[in-house]
């Protein structure tokens, strides 16, 4: 490793597009990767510099309000949880633009900063869950519906799952959704969201989107995430679904390695344990406020993502 410097300072001042690019950066990649999961870090720097420079191309949101330290935090997160931003129907990691709030200007008005964030999927939580050995195997998860046959019950700890698909689904009203986790000592986990689960989130998501409205000094209503009514007959989006169901399955579970600038889809807030200063830059990495609104369009998850919008990730 030839060391190369890299400061904040010297990441300011690149273009958003240049970033992944710098020799310092891609050093630095491929040190970590290599140094975490002992080879590949080459292969995995020209791949994933490729996706960014794809989604970067793609979204304009991403490359004109995020700052260059952002993006560089999130390519590098890549290398501490060694997933991939590859888009598909099963997407592991994608990339998420944040307004944070850094302070107030002399008229008293909040100021923002663009931020771009590296959230991990449900699937990408997956990965990195065997990889650490807290299950051996999740099945996907099953959407029920109402012609279906199903109970769910927990007995002193003992979760079981009695289901039956009656076909056709003529309604395709879902009522349901569940995934088992097999754990690391073969015993059995389920996820469950009943209609009644989601429909409590979908109006926590409105909450969430109020806008604050300074001539009447009210929030006006706000919408829940378009993904709560997207789907058949103005149902939940399918795809949406599933990736709340394998959220909900691991609120309970350890948390796993990520990097400062990345969030699981699990966790509501930003908090997360401490860890080892991945990024080599010498000065310390800013502070992450807390308050902060996406300005990503939402996207369809079911048919992969790149960018996505998700106010609603409260606990449940």
């Amino acid at each position: 490793m030839a060391n190369l410097q890299l400061t904040v300072e010297s990441l300011s001042k690149l273009r958003t597009i240049d970033v992944v690019h710098d020799e310092a950066v891609k050093e630095r990649f491929i040190y970590l990767y290599n140094t975490l999961w002992k080879e590949g870090g080459e292969a995995a720097y020209e791949r994933e510099s490729r996706y960014f420079d794809i989604i970067l191309g793609d979204k304009e949101e991403l490359r004109a309000k995020c700052t260059p330290f952002s993006i560089f935090t999130a390519f590098i997160d890549l290398a501490v949880c060694g997933l991939s931003v590859e888009p598909g129907v099963r997407a592991l990691a994608y990339l998420q633009g944040r307004n944070y709030c850094i302070g107030t200007n002399s008229a008293g008005n909040k100021m923002y900063e663009g931020r771009c964030v590296l959230t991990i999927s449900g699937y990408g939580e997956l990965v990195l869950r065997a990889r650490s050995g807290q299950i051996k195997h999740a099945d996907n998860p099953v959407l029920v519906y109402s012609e279906d046959s199903f109970s769910f019950s927990d007995n002193d700890g003992r979760k079981s799952v009695n289901y039956t698909c009656n076909l056709p689904h003529t309604s395709d009203h879902i009522v349901a959704a569940f995934m088992k986790i097999t754990r690391n000592d073969d015993s059995i986990d389920y996820a469950v969201l009943f209609e009644e689960d989601w429909m409590r989130l979908a109006d926590f998501s409105a909450k969430q989107n109020r806008k604050w409205d300074k001539q009447s000094r009210t929030y006006l209503e706000g919408k829940p995430n378009e993904l709560y009514t997207s789907g058949a007959n103005g149902s939940i989006d399918k795809g949406f679904l599933i990736a709340k169901v394998i959220k909900h399955g691991f609120k309970s579970y350890p948390k796993v390695r990520i990097g400062r600038g990345t969030e699981l889809q699990t966790e509501q807030e930003p908090a997360k344990p401490e860890i080892q200063d991945f990024y080599g830059v010498q000065e310390p990495q800013p502070a992450m406020p807390p308050k902060q609104e996406t300005f990503c369009p939402p996207a369809e998850q079911n048919a992969g993502v790149s960018v996505e919008t998700m106010t609603d990730d409260g606990a449940f």
